[in-house]
């Protein structure tokens, strides 16, 4: 009987052995801008069998992430994903901040004290205040793993690589160069060889982007713009912004990942090695019509093909022990703009008026004086100093001011700082608070109406228009131990780092509070 139960529990503890999973030698971490769960739906039938499809139908796949925070602006939504946590505690409220003394935005990242590897960019790190998956990673092997971020924009390469990964690379928009901080201390060979022998900027007027398949085959498309088939090129003053938002730049990307794949011998160290790279999936802001469905779609297309391009590789050199997530930043610029002719309601917000209008309402108010001190990406930066001077709090010069602009044609809400910090009740002001952090300088934060045209004229007279652009956004796990399959029930963004840092069997980033995902 006792050998009889002896040989049970070896058995038992045999088969528990078995079932784990072992721990992955490489983490592959994705990010693409703008992802669209109903897009990946529509093109299924066109998609390669190792690209999209082998993600969806061999991982969990994830139908809708939310960021529930109140402007995903892509930055903030990759530190959210990356930390596990809300802006309010990581750092990273949104891809700018606006200076009140010199009345100018300035990138989040922004840091004078690092200079760049072929680019005159000044960024670093040290804004994201707490610790991210790649730094966990890194710090799990006491630095023996190697850690690398590769993306089109500067701001996505630097928070996808941490404060502790060996390097960040990005497409400098000036020099066209992949470029570099000297904050971190790899500068690859692959790198400046790339820039030395295949120079980016050379090949740009070379390339064009036209449709990857006959128009008619683009599904859920008005026959009108089957017409004429797309051709975009890149030149001139703008060339390199055009290139880094079309769909031919993840080629690019893919073929710098695989370089440093190979070259820097990912997943063969003595700890995991991590890889995070950085896609495009966003409406072509260039593009010779507001339409731009049937250029969206080819994105996609293109896409797939590189992600089975980066698969097949990563199989190639690393094989099986790999974990694989993606992710996407959870919004959409809306950029399809609605014709007067259909009679849809809208209107022109002025910035300019605005501060002009308050600054009035102010003074008859308060008296004389210079009231409004900026404005900047719908929110309203007061004179703090001249309330001092005459005496008057600061929460009721918030609050006067935030009722007046709420009178205001197409401002559909006026949320003062105080409000937001103290009072977060109802989505909206909770999405706010968790979206700014208590040192935040704005003092009115604004709503317009959805379809107004906002008219940045106080600064650079560029005008958007206000869109509430409801899309699901996916998120896919690929890696051992995890069996296909789907998760319709919306979850939090801030639950996929701890996930994975469960799948890896590694601390969490040091700022997540929300427990990890089981998977099956």
């Amino acid at each position: 009987m006792v050998a009889s139960m002896l040989c049970s529990l070896v058995a038992m503890s045999a088969l528990s052995q078995s079932s784990v999973s072992p721990r992955p030698r490489l983490v592959v971490g994705i990010t693409i801008d703008q992802l669209r769960s109903d897009y990946l739906e529509l093109l299924q039938e066109h998609f390669s069998t190792g690209g999209f499809k082998r993600l969806m139908q061999h991982g969990a796949y994830f139908e809708n992430v939310k960021m529930d925070i109140a402007r995903p602006d892509g930055i903030n939504s990759i530190a959210l994903i990356y930390t596990g946590a809300y802006p309010n505690v990581n750092g990273i409220t949104a891809a700018t901040t606006f200076n009140e003394e010199s009345g100018r935005s300035l990138r989040t990242l922004n840091d004078p004290k690092y200079i760049g590897n072929a680019t005159d960019e000044t960024l670093s790190p040290m804004a994201l205040r707490v610790s991210t998956l790649s730094d966990e990673v890194k710090m799990d092997g006491a630095g023996m793993g190697d850690v690398y971020a590769i993306a089109p924009d500067a701001q996505q390469a630097i928070i996808l690589a941490g404060h502790a990964a060996n390097g960040a690379f990005w497409i400098s928009d000036k020099t066209g160069k992949w470029a570099s901080s000297t904050f971190y201390k790899d500068y690859p060979t692959t790198i400046s060889t790339r820039n030395g022998i295949n120079p980016f900027r050379h090949r740009l007027d070379t390339m064009s982007w036209r449709p990857s398949m006959p128009l008619d085959r683009y599904p859920d498309v008005p026959r009108h713009r089957t017409y004429y088939p797309f051709k975009y090129t890149f030149s001139g003053l703008y060339a390199i912004e055009q290139f880094k938002q079309s769909a031919l730049v993840n080629e690019e990307v893919t073929s710098v990942a695989i370089n440093c794949i190979n070259d820097m011998n990912l997943g063969h160290h003595a700890a995991i090695d991590m890889i995070n790279i950085a896609y495009c999936a966003a409406p072509y802001g260039f593009a010779i019509d507001s339409d731009t469905r049937i250029e969206l779609q080819d994105t996609y297309l293109r896409l797939d093909k590189q992600l089975q391009r980066l698969f097949d590789a990563i199989d190639k050199a690393v094989g099986k022990d790999v974990c694989i997530f993606v992710t996407s930043t959870g919004y959409f610029d809306d950029v399809y703009a609605t014709e007067p002719k259909y009679n849809i309601p809208t209107g022109e917000f002025s910035s300019k008026k605005a501060v002009s209008l308050l600054n009035m309402y102010l003074m008859a108010v308060y008296g004389t004086g210079n009231w409004v001190n900026g404005y900047f990406n719908e929110r309203i930066y007061l004179n703090e100093k001249l309330a001092k001077e005459k005496n008057i709090s600061v929460e009721e010069l918030r609050k006067e001011s935030g009722n007046f602009l709420r009178r205001m044609a197409g401002v559909d809400a006026a949320y003062t700082f105080d409000e937001i910090l103290n009072n977060p009740g109802g989505e909206t002001l909770k999405a706010l608070h968790r979206s700014i952090t208590s040192s935040e300088s704005a003092d009115v934060f604004l709503e317009i109406l959805p379809g107004w045209k906002v008219v940045d004229d106080y600064n650079t007279g560029q005008t958007s228009t206000r869109t509430l652009a409801n899309v699901s956004a996916p998120a896919f796990i690929l890696a051992p131990g995890v069996s296909a399959q789907t998760i319709s029930t919306p979850i939090d963004a801030a639950l996929l780092a701890p996930t994975v840092a469960r799948l890896l069997r590694i601390r969490s980033p040091n700022a997540a509070r929300l427990l990890p995902m089981s998977l099956k």
